[in-house]
């Protein structure tokens, strides 16, 4: 009796030293799932299958994205001027003849394709003034471009390449979707090192007052933008357009993590125009306002006022035509409440010019109904 008992406990110490040896050495052999009662020892992730590898959401965002951001070389003629003294004789006996030889300045950028035969956005400081512009694609191939147009007052630019075949264009997203932090990718050429991805996440929304542009409603990022990254890609998580980098804050030229982005939703619209007749045509009354504050308010025994104060009228404009007085209340514009000076200008920039619309104002605290015939926005000083 003993023997037997002998050979069943070699027998059982043997056979669970095999079970350590095969669960630790050879774990896949053991089952992992519990079949008609039978309890599962621990639980292992499913392994792809050979030759498939899992891809995680950002960059499958890249990868989609990628192909549509490309790299801009521009190069710009600079004429030294002529010195005061170029022909007096002595000059010339002590310094010799003058080098008027034109110098060249190269600078570069980021852009982005958003049509298969080839039209690319990028901003309007990339392109301002080049002679000479190259774009770089991210499957290697370069060609030389030309401007179809641009918009100093939104930064943004359109210009156009001429290859073969259909070019890999961008999938615009739905910025005025998008939430403060939503992560995000910023996509360019920084430092002219090469095309970059860098990873990030909505800051802020609607940032304006910067003195950047004209027309200013940024997407506020911390994916890191440097210089060279202006006209590229923000790209959300999906891989979809939702703005174009233009801007960063740096006292120094280097990423602080503040970076701003033109939202998609103002892209489209200038970049369609731009396509179309080659400029932006804006709504304008050449009326100066001021929005009103607490002290504002208080100072002018307005009450509970809304609207903006109108603080200067341009001689001959349209709202000068209309009677619009500087010290008037301005409400509403078309039945849409005008609260501040985002608001107006925006409301104002996208009427038509020669639309005839309702405008309602408070003068002496009396309301005055009027209309005002929208003019054509002048061109910017600088162009």
């Amino acid at each position: 009796m003993r023997k037997h008992w002998l050979l069943f406990t070699q027998t059982v110490t043997i056979a669970l030293a095999l079970l350590f040896i095969i669960h630790t050495l050879r774990p896949e052999l053991l089952p992992t799932a519990a079949h008609n009662g039978v309890v599962t020892l621990y639980e292992t992730s499913t392994l792809p299958s050979e030759g498939a590898l899992p891809v995680s959401g950002l960059s499958a965002a890249a990868k989609k994205a990628m192909p549509s951001v490309v790299n801009i070389y521009t190069s710009t003629t600079i004429k030294t001027p002529a010195s005061p003294f170029v022909e007096d004789p002595r000059f010339r006996f002590f310094f010799g003849d003058p080098d008027n030889t034109p110098q060249k300045s190269s600078s570069l950028g980021s852009g982005v394709i958003v049509s298969p035969d080839g039209f690319i956005l990028t901003n309007h400081h990339v392109v301002e003034a080049a002679d000479q512009i190259e774009v770089a694609l991210a499957d290697g191939r370069k060609s030389r471009a030309h401007v179809i147009g641009s918009d100093p007052e939104t930064d943004l630019a359109v210009i156009k390449i001429d290859l073969a075949g259909s070019l890999p264009a961008i999938t615009f997203g739905h910025p005025e979707t998008a939430h403060i932090g939503d992560m995000v990718l910023a996509i360019g050429n920084p430092f002219g090192v090469g095309q970059t991805v860098t990873m990030g996440i909505i800051s802020a929304l609607k940032r304006d007052h910067l003195g950047l542009n004209t027309f200013e409603s940024f997407i506020q990022t911390d994916a890191a933008i440097n210089p060279g990254n202006s006209g590229g890609a923000l790209v959300d998580i999906n891989g979809n357009l939702i703005g174009i980098n233009s801007a960063i804050y740096s006292p120094n030229g280097g990423s602080l993590g503040i970076g701003f982005a033109i939202p998609a939703t103002t892209v489209k619209k200038t970049m369609e125009q731009i396509i179309q007749t080659g400029s932006v045509t804006r709504g304008w009354i050449g009326a100066a306002i001021q929005e009103l504050t607490p002290e504002l308010i208080q100072s002018l025994q307005l009450g509970d006022a809304h609207g903006v104060l109108i603080t200067e009228i341009i001689r001959n404009s349209p709202a000068h035509t209309a009677g619009i007085k500087p010290g008037d209340l301005l409400i509403s514009i078309d039945d849409h409440l005008i609260d501040n000076w985002r608001a107006m200008l925006e409301t104002i920039s996208n009427l038509p010019p020669g639309k005839i619309v309702s405008i309602k104002m408070v003068r002496d605290g009396q309301t005055i109904n009027s209309k005002v015939k929208i003019g054509k926005r002048p061109k910017p000083a600088a162009q």
